[in-house]
């Protein structure tokens, strides 16, 4: 089993979204029981709370389920739980590695590293923005969780 657990700032955006779609991608490929996936947020700003609607949305228009996911904030624990834990943005990369505590599994990654095609390191955060900004986050996400999916095939 590889688990695998995504950090953005709020855990209402980008997080859940790269959970719910490494998670079908993992279906997809037959993987479903072999990667667990999770997310949290960096602050507290919305435990307990569902993922932002344009972000279910967007996310549903293209197959991948949100819906039972609720925001949580990262714990020291995650590093003992969890193989990757894959930020969002080089400052929650940064955050979790003030975090990380010495022994720990888990390995920081950010996920643009699993799309160097892309040419960027980091995920906007499209909060403030439109659909369209949705959109393109959701973009970015997918091509670093298919490039996330190739790294774990290689693990397994």
């Amino acid at each position: 089993m590889v688990r695998v657990l995504f950090v953005c700032t709020g855990n209402i955006c980008r997080s859940p979204t790269a959970e719910g779609v490494l998670r079908r991608y993992a279906e997809d490929a037959g993987l479903g029981q072999k990667i667990k996936t999770d997310s949290a947020g960096t602050h507290g700003y919305h435990v307990g709370e569902r993922p932002d609607p344009r972000a279910v949305a967007v996310a549903a228009r293209r197959g991948f389920d949100l819906s039972g996911q609720r925001a949580r904030r990262i714990a020291a624990r995650d590093f003992e739980r969890f193989d990757y834990v894959v930020a969002l943005d080089q400052d929650h990369k940064r955050y979790l590695a003030n975090a990380f505590h010495e022994g720990a599994a888990a390995e920081i990654r950010l996920l643009m590293e699993f799309a160097p095609e892309r040419g960027a390191r980091d995920v906007p955060d499209p909060y403030d923005g439109s659909e369209s900004d949705f959109e393109h986050t959701l973009d970015m996400i997918e091509a670093g969780a298919r490039g996330l999916l190739e790294d774990i095939r290689g693990r397994l």
